[in-house]
């Protein structure tokens, strides 16, 4: 099952706020989810973004795809860097200990 890390959007009509879920890949952008792991509100200045990095970093080690708009999010709150220097920490240390 490929599982997509996405936006899914709430909100009434021309005022859109959105949730970042997790999601089966072949499920619709509204439909079922796995898990919600935070919101995006697009409509405010700056832009409000709440992600739990926790449950994001969780997901990304499991192995799920980010969209592309959800990279832009994980990148500006800076989730997916900590996330990636970590994973190149496990890695110095596992080619530390060979």
């Amino acid at each position: 099952m490929a599982v997509k890390i996405r936006l899914k959007r709430t909100g009434m009509k021309k005022a859109p706020s959105y949730r970042v879920v997790v999601a089966d890949a072949r499920s619709p952008r509204d439909g079922r989810i796995i898990e919600n792991i935070g919101w995006y509100n697009p409509r405010v200045e700056p832009s409000a973004i709440h992600i739990n990095e926790e449950k994001a970093v969780n997901w990304l080690k499991n192995g799920a795809q980010p969209t592309e708009s959800v990279t832009s999010l994980l990148k500006r709150t800076g989730i997916l860097d900590r996330f990636e220097q970590a994973k190149a920490n496990a890695k110095a240390a596992a080619a530390q200990a060979e």
